[in-house]
């Protein structure tokens, strides 16, 4: 699943082939992937509406619209957001084409039909739960080591839940949490309520360092991801933990294991991760 280094290259590859954009018209193959409004109003609604600006909220992809309407999306495990030209053969998985004055196509396709799409008032998050509960964005000011402080305190679930747990971090996934948790030496397992105040501010700073470096990458590819032109990204080979189970641990030497925490495959080094 994208998660928030590969949304935010998703962000900032389409910026300049969308931006004062206006979507002409649109193709609907598969509807089920509109969740708000009912289809024809939908076509209605963003029918000639301009492309203004666009945002990033977690692993949601905000298009703020003229006349204060906004496209979300979230592309879940498989969805793919890319800029195309017209003559290029639709994918039979593609659900959604926007037609964009300037000639170009904005499609959605998605193998495993699990992405969403919303159309709502800019700002009007009620009625997408995921969105309206996030917690802080891990890479901006508002996320602090004050902040982390507080939100692990008396909590008895393991590291690996918490992190995935978007009401507490927005944005982190499987992927980027293995990275963070390897980077911070801390157990996947371990209870939050356990940490002392010098590893929760080392798992501050992994958490910005690894989502960075994320971005930075321009997220990982390892099978659907691609960015909003159709490039791959190079973090896949960053990767210190994620995927790299049985592989010498590039710290100590010990052999990567895995195991399920949190109903998800996890990575990390039994000697250095404690």
């Amino acid at each position: 699943m994208p998660e928030l280094p590969e949304v935010e290259t998703v962000k900032r590859s389409l910026e300049p082939h969308l931006i004062r954009e206006k979507i002409t018209g649109m193709d609907i193959y598969y509807g089920g992937i509109i969740k708000e409004p009912e289809l024809p109003l939908f076509r209605s609604l963003i029918q000639d509406k301009e492309i203004k600006s666009l945002g990033r909220r977690g692993k949601y992809l905000l298009l703020n619209l003229s006349e204060d309407l906004t496209l979300v999306v979230h592309l879940r495990m498989t969805g793919r957001l890319t800029v195309t030209d017209p003559a290029q053969p639709v994918d039979k998985h593609t659900h959604l084409i926007f037609r964009l004055s300037g000639g170009k196509e904005l499609r959605f396709t998605d193998v495993r039909k699990f992405g969403l799409v919303y159309l709502v008032p800019t700002g009007c998050w009620n009625s997408i739960g995921g969105l309206f509960t996030l917690g802080p964005e891990p890479l901006e000011e508002e996320f602090t080591l004050a902040y982390l402080q507080e939100k692990v305190q008396h909590k008895k679930t393991k590291l690996k839940n918490f992190l995935l747990d978007q009401r507490q971090i927005a944005g982190i996934g499987n992927i980027y949490a293995d990275e963070i948790l390897f980077e911070a030496g801390l157990h996947p397992e371990r209870s939050v309520e356990t940490l002392t105040a010098e590893e929760v501010e080392r798992l501050y700073y992994a958490i910005r360092s690894r989502l960075q470096a994320g971005v930075e990458h321009r997220g990982t590819s390892f099978r659907d991801y691609v960015d909003g032109t159709g490039a791959k990204g190079g973090f896949q080979n960053e990767l210190k933990a994620y995927g790299r189970e049985g592989e010498p641990c590039e710290r100590c030497g010990t052999q990567l294991v895995r195991s399920v925490v949190a109903g998800r495959g996890t990575v990390f080094c039994p000697c250095c991760q404690v």
